[in-house]
């Protein structure tokens, strides 16, 4: 089971949410909008990261201002 914490100290810096965040992020500032499935397809596709630790990327983004979810479904960047 891989833990995943905002800054490690006793892991990977790659199973951080601080850096799967970016990594979800860029893939929102690349489309602006996109729906929730295609955004897990791109950043599975890149990291293999599981469908957890994106939601748990999502919430940390969202708690930045970062992202949101619109009423469409969609994960937008906030502007």
């Amino acid at each position: 089971m891989i833990t995943t914490m905002l800054l490690p100290d006793n892991i990977h810096p790659e199973n951080s949410v601080y850096y799967n965040g970016a990594i979800v992020l860029e893939f929102i500032q690349q489309h602006q909008c996109i729906r929730l499935a295609e955004l897990y397809i791109l950043v599975k596709e890149k990291k293999n990261m599981n469908y957890s630790i994106l939601i748990l990327c999502l919430d940390w983004l969202y708690l930045l201002g970062a992202a949101i979810i619109n009423k469409k479904g969609e994960v937008c960047l906030c502007s």
